[in-house]
């Protein structure tokens, strides 16, 4: 494959044409597969996903996806974007449907968003969202450090790995809304329909 293939990773649970079109847009001309070989050799990949941890874990192992991740991620220093349930995947565990083991890419757990009725805020949590970024990551330069971008989930990611650089957001509590270490990165919101600031998430990712 040549150098800079994208392949966004079609595992059957991914808003998959959505990030295509707003990876396209800056640029760039992905592949959707789910082909082993093409999931190893890539030099970027993005990993969608909306629905079950469970649901989406086991179809990742049943067709050895992770597998495919681990070989882009080790041996061709390939970088990762996971988006919404692909962010909460590389965590090391997930609570949905049943506590399931993740991608253990990040060393943190998903967990079901507390619903606060104090404050009338109903799960799933929906709609643009605050975020306050760390800084010095990558995904973020070039936006202001309180930038809004759109979110649909019940689930969200615990923070017990001080190693990474997080975004955070609230809903009734903080929750990591992005994530980066290493060659690793995620985002909780959905770049691909965030507007302007979600496509320069995307492109500083692409072009980092």
């Amino acid at each position: 494959m040549a150098n800079g293939t994208v392949v966004i990773i079609d595992y059957g649970m991914g808003n998959l044409w959505s990030v295509a079109s707003a990876v396209k847009f800056t640029g760039f001309d992905p592949m959707i597969s789910a082909d082993l070989n093409s999931i190893a050799e890539a030099d970027t990949l993005i990993l969608p996903g909306v629905g079950s941890f469970n649901r989406a874990m086991h179809s990742i192992r049943s067709s050895e996806i992770d597998k495919a991740i681990g070989e882009a991620l080790h041996t061709n220093a390939a970088k990762l974007l996971g988006i919404c349930l692909g962010m909460q995947l590389l965590g090391r565990s997930g609570t949905e449907d049943g506590l399931t083991d993740g991608l253990g890419l990040v060393n943190n757990e998903v967990r079901k968003i507390a619903s606060v009725s104090s404050q009338q805020l109903k799960v799933p949590n929906i709609g643009f969202r605050d975020v306050q970024a760390d800084k010095e990551m990558v995904m973020f330069e070039g936006l202001s450090t309180n930038s809004r971008f759109y979110f649909v989930h019940s689930f969200c990611m615990q923070i017990l790995d001080d190693s990474s650089k997080y975004a955070i957001s609230h809903h009734g509590q903080p929750f990591v809304a992005a994530i980066e270490s290493g060659r690793v990165f995620g985002t909780q919101f959905h770049p691909e329909k965030s507007q302007k600031n979600g496509l320069k998430v995307l492109s500083n990712f692409l072009n980092s």
